[in-house]
């Protein structure tokens, strides 16, 4: 008998024609690892919140899902709600308390368990994650990965035998995301919780999971262990599909004509690289330097707090941007990224230091020619279809030429068959795209974006990508934050490290990554110190190698 077992589902949103999900049928065995990938769209998420009862959507359901072998629907609520916990993509969405301790016990509360038992659990727990520092601190003031620990030992404090997760590393930085993950793998190998896992970070999780459902249209596309996906995907010649593929397979499976021993991790994909013997591509490079540009913005010596009693989130920060550029800063949860590019917009003021456009120090509001768009891209509309908003953003600028300018804009993000939607009706990447075009009606020289790439699936950040590089030969400078090394490794010129609200270093893409040993690719990780010459992303290696002979594998 199935643990967890859905029998020809199939759920339809309310005035939706096409299914989310399309008689998908799937046996769980207790204590598996599953991670669902696959295309924004696909149901990966509608499926894991029809296994949670509590927060099932509304629609169209057919089918059957089995839990221990009875119908979901008919097991006590109650029962369920301490028997399947979820955590969800965004920590803030599932935070309802002030301060740590009490976020912990407010579940056991509501279970009605006695003061006692409540507080050896809570003690257990809090030792297994080492957060007893945590405990009075208020959970607004967490970093982003402080927070998803407090979500998972929240919900692992009422002992769930079914853990799902949705996008859970999404605003983790990537030493948060990977701390995080093996946290997971840990509740999973020690106390046997069946782990369901929707997640885009595909490197980190390939090699921790039992198995993986690539998901397409509503329905289950390839199912089986890692490597057997990762073979059906690329036998299949699913080109499109590749993108989904972990980064040390997609290296082998692009150098070698052995589809055996796919790599999974670093350390497998050291052992590969070191059998090969590679003659270096002689590949035209572009060595101009950005900071031959003019620089178009400066801060020097910023100092910026929201409390004076908590401290400075940026403290004597100095940052020069260039004509032009596309620069992206990276660092750890907490270190004053987010409210960096705030400052750079003008949505706060610092205490001390100043800022500079086009070399002349700016007092009072800074201007119109640099524009921000936040991690919720949501927060940037109000009207109910897209049209209207694109009109109201061309009227609130007195657009001369607006309409030929938003066509243009359409016809390059091809935005034009969802101008009639609702904001909200679109996909996270659609979404983006519009609140970028809505930014780019004023002509601005410098777009500001915080975390671009969030939620977004391996082919839509590529699609981003190339759009954001036609925006940057229109003129404009991008300035990007971001957790997304792979992403930042292909599209940007430079990075810049943030370290407790002040700028690190900074260097050209390629020599920053090279230079660093968390924040870096898997690729960098597998290449460096290995017999074959260096390389950051798939893309350099594809321009770089000439494999001579053929490795030991095949």
């Amino acid at each position: 008998m199935a643990f967890l077992e859905t029998k020809n589902l199939s759920f339809t949103y309310p005035d939706e024609e096409k299914p989310a999900i399309s008689d998908v049928s799937l046996s769980i065995a207790q204590g598996e690892f599953v991670v669902l990938c696959g295309p924004s769209g696909s149901g990966k998420s509608t499926l894991l919140r029809l296994l949670k009862k509590e927060i099932a959507p509304y629609g169209d359901k057919q089918g059957i899902i089995h839990y221990k072998g009875e119908k979901l629907e008919t097991i006590d609520a109650h029962l369920l709600s301490k028997e399947i916990g979820m955590v969800f993509q965004d920590p803030e969405n599932q935070l309802v308390m002030d301060r740590v301790l009490e976020e912990l016990i407010f579940g056991l509360e509501n279970i009605g368990m006695d003061s006692e038992q409540m507080r050896k659990r809570v003690a257990e727990m809090v030792h297994f994650f080492g957060i007893h520092h945590l405990l009075d601190h208020k959970v607004h003031l967490l970093s982003g990965g402080q927070k998803q620990i407090v979500n998972l030992a929240a919900v692992l404090l009422m002992e769930p035998s079914v853990l799902l997760l949705d996008e859970p590393t999404a605003q983790l930085d990537p030493v948060a995301a990977k701390d995080f993950l093996q946290m997971i793998k840990q509740m999973n190998q020690e106390f046997g919780i069946t782990i369901m896992m929707v997640e885009h970070r595909l490197e980190d999780v390939f090699p921790l999971c039992d198995r993986v459902l690539f998901m397409e249209n509503g329905t289950v596309l390839t199912d089986g262990k890692p490597r057997e996906v990762i073979q059906q995907l690329w036998k299949k010649k699913m080109l499109a599909k590749t993108s989904y593929l972990p980064s040390p397979a997609l290296l082998y499976l692009e150098h070698t004509k052995n589809g055996q021993n796919i790599p999974l991790t670093v350390k497998e994909g050291r052992r590969w690289v070191n059998t090969l013997a590679i003659n270096p591509k002689a590949v035209a490079r572009n060595n101009a330097l950005v900071t031959e540009n003019k620089s178009i913005f400066s801060l020097k010596n910023i100092d910026f707090h929201y409390d004076k009693k908590g401290g400075n989130i940026v403290n004597s920060l100095s940052l020069t941007v260039y004509e032009g550029e596309w620069l992206a800063i990276v660092g750890a949860n907490g270190t004053g990224k987010s409210t960096l590019l705030k400052l750079m917009a003008g949505l706060a003021t610092p205490q001390k230091g100043s800022i500079k456009w086009n070399g002349k120090k700016i007092k009072g509001p800074l201007p119109l020619d640099i524009v921000y768009l936040p991690q919720n891209p949501k927060l940037l509309f109000v009207h109910d279809t897209i049209r209207k908003e694109l009109e109201e953003v061309k009227k609130r600028l007195s657009l001369s030429d607006g309409g030929e300018k938003l066509q243009l804009l359409l016809s390059i993000f091809q935005l034009e068959t969802l101008l009639d939607r609702h904001p909200y009706d679109v996909s996270g990447g659609e979404l983006q795209k519009i609140a970028i075009v809505s930014l780019l009606l004023s002509s601005p020289k410098i777009l500001l974006l915080d975390e671009p790439t969030k939620g977004l699936d391996p082919e839509m950040k590529k699609e981003l990508g190339q759009l954001l590089m036609k925006v940057k030969a229109l003129g404009v400078t991008i300035v990007m934050v971001t957790h997304d090394m792979e992403f930042a490794a292909l599209y940007t010129d430079r990075c810049a490290m943030m370290f407790q609200g002040e700028i690190a270093s900074t260097a050209r893409t390629n020599d920053f990554f090279k230079g660093n040993t968390f924040y870096t690719t898997v690729i960098n990780r597998i290449t460096r110190g290995s017999q074959v010459p260096e390389v950051v992303t798939a893309e350099e290696a594809r321009q770089r190698w000439e494999i001579i002979g053929e490795d030991s594998e095949k």
